[in-house]
């Protein structure tokens, strides 16, 4: 019966701990955004079964915005879209160059099935407020086996 007291006592003081955390929004120095790609670096074809480094170029558009990682998104059996993802700080004591800079990430991408890949590569927004992207096709080739 102590055991169960000293486990309860516990429990309570570490909910406690945990409900008296401020978590409040306010306190928040960044933000995540979207990051306009400007191209891809995609192979000519894909062997079924292979991961792949991509090249992806994107828009870095000033200091306080750094690369998180790809947000890819599954549209159908082999089309994916792709967007890259920045976290963004707004800190106010931070000093943030204003320069726009073309930084390159690598996207692994594990090859699953067979046909042809479409991809779509996030650019930002066109004049209509519509999201704009550049289409790449990959065909998926069977290598002979000797």
């Amino acid at each position: 019966m102590m055991k169960k007291g000293i486990v309860l006592f516990i429990l309570f003081g570490i909910s406690l701990l945990i409900a008296s955390c401020n978590l409040d929004d306010d306190q928040q120095n960044f933000h995540f955004a979207t990051l306009s790609g400007v191209e891809a670096n995609f192979p000519d074809s894909f062997e079924l079964n292979k991961t792949y480094d991509i090249q992806v170029t994107y828009l870095r558009p000033n200091g306080c915005t750094f690369f998180e990682g790809f947000d890819v998104v599954k549209t159908g059996e082999t089309d994916r879209d792709i967007v890259v993802i920045g976290s963004v700080f707004t800190d106010n004591n931070t000093a943030c160059t204003q320069a726009v800079e073309e930084v390159v990430a690598t996207l692994k991408f594990n090859v699953i099935f067979t046909g042809e890949y479409h991809f779509r590569l996030y650019t930002g927004t066109d004049e209509n407020e519509d999201a704009a992207y550049i289409e790449y096709t990959v065909p998926v080739v069977t290598v002979p086996t000797n």
